[in-house]
């Protein structure tokens, strides 16, 4: 019975999620976002609204840069 007991402790410990986990993801995701947002304002649209996708997409990229500078504060 101990035997299986550890083993769910050692499952749960491997799926968990804690907060550096999350912010993370969450940094990955929006660098991924704001490379997204870039690219499709310098390819995609020739006008102003290029500039708009390439600023909020630098906006991404500061608020990816906060979160990783959360990661072992919160």
């Amino acid at each position: 019975m101990l035997a299986n007991k550890d083993a769910l402790k050692n499952k749960n410990l491997i799926m968990a999620m804690n907060k550096n986990t999350v912010l993370a993801w969450a940094t990955w995701i929006m660098i991924f976002v704001g490379l997204a947002l870039i690219a499709l304002g310098a390819f995609r649209y020739d006008d102003v609204a290029g500039w708009g996708f390439a600023a909020v997409g630098i906006g991404f990229f500061a608020n990816a840069w906060v979160f990783n500078a959360l990661k072992g504060r919160v």
